[in-house]
């Protein structure tokens, strides 16, 4: 049996956002931000080392979950994977995040693990940020000159990296209000349940009258960081939803996608399966993904 520990660190602990970014500021590459710490600490054990992590504990007014329905939903940086399951709004108005969010790791990790952290961490196979990134929303980053906001289209520049820089701070994300015809769905595909995905799919559909008015589709573990699929969205696009479309869709899949081998799947079962992911994804937004 062995253990690692951690390497040694300063705590800082900050009670405002005005003193965050002071010490952001201050210590630039050489700090993490510390919320639930479900993949820092981890990381701190391993290759990963800071002089200086900023605890995110006793800073208030970052745990707000709000949804208006002319403004979105507004995804406070505290806000754990536990509100989001535990929130009637995000399930009707928000299917594919509540499915991600209800199937996230141990009942234990979701009540620590945030929301903003699993898309911070830019890994290829968050479920949160998958559904998030089929939903569309933009983030507001702080820093002691400003603040701005980046969409989530633009956000994962490659493996771990993102568009946030080391002297911000990610405050909330905001997902746009739900229109009518609307439906989303996530699936994923694991080794066992509470394991990370090995492949998994999310979409967000506006339908009328049978028609796709327009489609979101992104697909996790088949590229380095979180992908859409613009042709699958472009054939979806103004068509009716049918079994040959589908197909057509399902066979499509494959040419977007460049999966590899690791140690949860290969990239031959993921290009095999991705297509018939995508398509029962589509159907289960059809049968459970309604917000009307």
């Amino acid at each position: 049996m062995t253990s690692r520990v951690m390497q040694d660190f300063d705590l800082l602990l900050p009670e405002s956002v005005p003193e965050v970014l002071e010490l952001l500021a201050d210590h630039k590459d050489n700090c993490a931000i510390l919320s639930g710490g479900t993949d820092l600490l981890v990381a701190l054990k391993f290759d990963y080392a800071v002089d200086n992590v900023v605890s995110l504990a006793l800073v208030p007014g970052l745990d707000g979950l709000i949804f208006d329905p002319d403004q979105g939903l507004s995804i406070g940086a505290r806000v754990t994977i536990a509100d989001i399951v535990k929130s009637q709004d995000v399930k009707t108005y928000y299917p594919a995040l509540w499915q991600a969010a209800k199937v996230f790791a141990t009942p234990q990790l979701r009540n620590t693990a945030t929301v903003l952290g699993n898309i911070m961490r830019a890994s290829p196979a968050g479920d949160c940020s998958l559904a998030l990134y089929a939903l569309g929303g933009k983030l507001r980053l702080k820093s002691a000159s400003g603040a701005r906001d980046v969409s989530l289209d633009d956000f994962w520049l490659s493996y771990g990296v993102t568009a946030r820089q080391s002297n911000e701070l990610a405050i909330s994300l905001r997902v746009p209000p739900p229109v009518a015809g609307q439906k989303s769905a996530f699936q994923r595909m694991t080794r066992t349940t509470e394991d990370l995905s090995k492949i998994n799919a999310a979409v967000s559909l506006t339908m009328s009258d049978g028609v796709c008015l327009s489609a979101r589709v992104a697909m996790g573990c088949v590229g380095p960081t979180l992908i859409r699929l613009p042709r699958v969205e472009a054939m979806l696009g103004g068509a009716e939803i049918t079994e040959d479309l589908l197909g057509q869709v399902s066979d499509m899949v494959a040419a977007e996608i460049t999966p590899i081998d690791d140690i949860r799947s290969s990239a031959d079962y993921r290009r095999k399966v991705a297509g018939v992911l995508v398509r029962r994804v589509i159907n289960l937004a059809f049968t459970e993904g309604n917000n009307q």
